[in-house]
């Protein structure tokens, strides 16, 4: 892995853009409820996403076919991971949970695969990194409890919680494993495998849901949902995520998720018509500068830990 100095500046532009990207999967989810369920919406999802993939990145599956044979019980884990857990369990946990409970248990992830990293990939944290990565962890949970700490004590669990700690387990083990399992695979046909592999167990379930008498008929709007999912938070995240974290290293890359939640408040405030608070003021003032502390790994100024 090259050094982060010596990183191209696309590499740095796509750390910020990756979880903005991501937020799109915050209206959608939203907007899914009573449109389109699930496991549908997931298989919706990444099956175009594969599709989109398979036809961009052909040439180099079909002549690295047989290494992607002797791989695949390897593609087919980070399919379940990555787009069974980390897609389908987060729409079906979304439709019993609160969005505060959401976006706590998902600010864990970055701090749970900054350390993995550390003891798995032996990826070097420095003192500067962990106290940038406690300082954007405050960031987060001052803006998903709005400013008042209080409401940490009244939080209430819900069976979509255990849905949501789930994904976040699996979102870490997605992310590990992708640096533990070599590819020969660029970014995008890696993707387009697992995208495969993960739509394959998702169809059986997403085929069961269509036969309930309670599931929606399809719509024009499910279509577009399904649209918006595997452009945005599917396909163009995804290939972002994987291609920055081969050059940037998991550990940095995760830690840019913390800016989910500020997205997140910009997107509600556009487009869903959601106020802005002062809370999400100062949990930026938190998050940002423990952000630049775990990319550059030391404080302004100096070279080394």
């Amino acid at each position: 892995m090259p050094s982060a100095d010596r990183a191209p500046t696309y590499a740095w532009v796509l750390l910020w853009i990756t979880p903005l990207l991501w937020t799109v999967n915050f209206v959608v989810a939203r907007e899914a409820v009573g449109v389109i369920e699930p496991y549908t919406l997931a298989a919706g999802r990444w099956g175009l996403g594969s599709l989109i993939m398979l036809a961009v990145t052909w040439p180099e599956l079909w002549r690295l076919r047989h290494d992607i044979a002797r791989a695949w019980p390897q593609h087919l884990v980070l399919g379940f991971l990555g787009m069974v857990v980390c897609g389908a369990w987060v729409y079906e946990g979304a439709h019993t949970t609160s969005a505060m409970n959401i976006a706590l248990i998902y600010s864990v992830s970055p701090v749970v695969i900054a350390l993995v990293a550390a003891v798995w990939l032996h990826e070097r944290i420095t003192r500067w990194q962990m106290a940038g990565i406690a300082l954007a962890f405050l960031g987060v949970l001052h803006v998903v409890v709005q400013g008042q700490w209080l409401r940490l004590g009244s939080v209430q669990w819900a069976i979509g919680d255990l849905w949501l700690v789930a994904c976040t387990i699996a979102w870490a083990g997605y992310a590990i494993l992708q640096k533990l399992w070599p590819s020969p695979l660029s970014a995008a046909a890696r993707l387009a495998v697992v995208a495969l592999g993960g739509t394959f167990m998702l169809l059986p379930v997403a085929g069961w849901e269509q036969l309930q008498p309670t599931s929606p008929p399809w719509s024009a709007h499910a279509s577009a949902l399904v649209v918006a999912a595997a452009v945005f938070p599917g396909v163009a995240a995804f290939w972002a995520y994987v291609h920055v974290q081969k050059i940037l290293g998991a550990a940095r890359v995760a830690a840019t998720m913390y800016m989910g939640p500020l997205y997140a408040a910009l997107v509600a405030w556009g487009y869903l018509n959601e106020p802005l608070g002062w809370h999400h003021a100062w949990g930026a003032a938190l998050i940002l500068p423990g952000l630049a502390l775990v990319s550059r790994g030391s404080w302004p100024g100096k070279k080394t830990d």
